[in-house]
């Protein structure tokens, strides 16, 4: 019963964490409710919940296919990976928060990616850095206006696969 009620709260908290306006860092100590186990690539991953395993998309990104059935690897798709794979190597432990829609189309789960153990914006630096395109789905869109400057920015001075890439 117990366990049930830390859970609750803390889905509570990320749901409230998740709003509009909310700053995308913090200075409070994050308290971490999954642990990566894998990352398949650039904007996606799969996570520990609780004991339970799930396939994590990171909102508000996309970045370059590299397993995506009958598509070829696409340009910078393989340094994507690879940079989400630094930001989270296996047993690292996440904060995910939810925004309004839980799931996609493909039952995968829909969150913004916290490293519990510095606050970084997971989501956010992948953007910033330049390894991901905007990819804004409403009603999920709590860091829209976060995400259209770092990837203005990125594109403005070549970073990424803005640089590495034509069109």
């Amino acid at each position: 019963m117990r366990r049930l009620l830390v859970v609750l709260l803390v889905l509570t908290a990320c749901r409230g964490a998740s709003r509009p306006g909310t700053p995308s860092t913090t200075t409070a100590p994050l308290v971490p409710n999954a642990t990566v186990l894998r990352v398949v690539d650039g904007d996606t991953i799969v996570a520990s919940i609780d004991g339970t395993e799930e396939r994590v998309r990171l909102i508000g990104i996309d970045t370059p296919e590299t397993k995506k059935p009958d598509t070829p690897v696409q340009c910078f798709g393989p340094e994507a990976s690879d940079f989400t794979k630094s930001l989270l190597p296996k047993g690292t432990p996440v904060l995910l928060v939810r925004d309004i829609e839980a799931r996609d189309k493909y039952d995968r789960l829909l969150a913004y990616v916290y490293r519990t153990r510095d606050g970084l914006f997971v989501n956010l630096d992948i953007m910033r850095q330049g390894f991901a395109r905007l990819l804004t789905i409403p009603p999920n869109v709590a860091h829209v206006d976060e995400f259209v400057a770092a990837a203005k920015a990125a594109r403005k001075e070549n970073l990424g696969l803005w640089g590495g890439c034509s069109g």
